[in-house]
């Protein structure tokens, strides 16, 4: 038989969410052509559904829309509020994808892009609105480099231009802050990382409330934005775990930091959470927490930073973050894109502390300071012939 014989079979509850698959919708009868929704299974089923309502609750927004990857997330949502001759303003330290999809894409449809430092004061960014300008776009903390930016303020600030602001909200996974509490528009997660946290789902979302949130919405519908059952089913089952994993992911970052932060090697400790960085008084005044990423520079020259990601063995080398492995990124290429970075040719790497245990991880960065730092003598001691 083709057709199953399970027609109006009454599901049995279960502690996990429904798992529906579909892409053909079938109606109750011919008067609900054009009048049911959904009415086809790219906008979502019951699954999707799901996840759009949990993350409404998590982020205190109206609508959630659900995209295929977190960069997919972060230009569906600029695309749905820009027309041709906007202009975006973007805080340097954002997500390199979304500089480069605000000045390829975004340029070709006549939208232009222009940068202002994390630690602008608020004069000067007032400064920077013109009549065109229609979106503040932000990261906090900011991608790489953790640098952290006075998000209800310029919010505040945008709403009274009339200007619209979008806060990448990745780090705090929708957990550690609130944007849209705050008085920003759209908060665009990543949900590849800590929501998903398994390191084997692609996802992103974006939330918000009121008109902007039914921009979104017809925007994801019209250009097609969609996500599979399977993959809202996995990140349901991330939420289930979400607070627990970012909390211990936190305290652990923690504990590295402040061991880092006592390493002649380290020059610095990139890691608002830590008591004495820049931006911590912001970050405790504002966030709940921190999560498992920690950015340091090295006392070395740049090369040295081969010998110290080599040594390593429990972090992985490999870009991406939020699931339950430790991994480790170089950093000075694409620090290096921005307009406004001060040159260091010193290593910049960030780190991310997964759930493995912290004195473990501390052991085996000794072993990579240890091993920079050979890297380091080699390279300064004058060699004889």
């Amino acid at each position: 038989m083709i057709h199953p014989a399970a027609d109006g079979e009454v599901l049995l509850r279960t502690a996990a969410p429904v798992l529906q698959r579909g892409t053909t919708v079938l109606l109750d009868n011919s008067d609900c052509f054009g009048k049911s929704s959904p009415s086809y299974g790219r906008s979502g089923l019951a699954t999707q559904e799901a996840l759009r309502h949990s993350l409404c609750e998590l982020e205190h927004g109206e609508v959630a829309e659900l995209y295929p990857s977190g960069l997919a997330a972060l230009s569906g949502a600029i695309l749905a509020v820009c027309r041709s001759g906007d202009e975006i303003l973007i805080c340097d330290t954002i997500y390199g994808p979304t500089r480069r999809f605000a000045e390829t894409t975004m340029a070709d449809y006549g939208v232009t892009a222009r940068y202002f430092p994390a630690d602008i004061a608020l004069g000067e960014l007032e400064a920077l609105i013109g009549l065109a300008t229609r979106l503040i776009v932000l990261e906090a903390p900011g991608s790489l480099t953790l640098d952290m930016i006075d998000v209800p303020a310029i919010a505040t600030l945008a709403r009274t231009c009339g200007v619209l602001t979008l806060i990448d909200n990745t780090y705090a996974a929708g957990v550690l802050f609130k944007p849209l509490d705050h008085g920003v528009d759209i908060s665009v997660q990543a949900l590849t990382k800590y929501v998903c946290g398994h390191s084997d789902v692609f996802m992103g979302c974006a939330v918000a409330r009121g008109e902007v949130g039914a921009m979104l919405k017809r925007s994801s519908r019209s250009i097609g934005w969609a996500v599979s059952s399977d993959d809202a089913y996995l990140a349901l089952r991330g939420l289930r775990t979400l607070h627990t994993r970012i909390e211990r992911h936190g305290a652990a970052a923690l504990e590295v930091a402040s061991w880092l932060a006592a390493q002649p090697l380290v020059r610095e400790v990139m890691c608002p959470a830590l008591p004495g960085t820049v931006g911590h008084d912001l970050f405790v005044r504002d966030y709940a927490g921190g999560n498992g990423l920690i950015t340091i520079v090295l006392d070395a020259p740049e090369t040295a930073a081969t010998a110290f990601l080599d040594a390593l063995r429990l972090f992985g080398l490999g870009y991406s973050w939020g699931g339950f492995e430790s991994l480790a990124i170089p950093c000075n290429d694409q620090i290096r894109q921005r307009r406004f970075a001060a040159p260091c040719e010193s290593p910049v790497i960030r780190l991310h502390v997964g759930l493995e245990n912290p004195a473990d991880l501390i052991s085996e960065l000794q072993i990579a300071l240890s091993a920079c730092a050979q890297a380091k003598d080699n390279e300064q001691s004058p060699r004889t012939y």
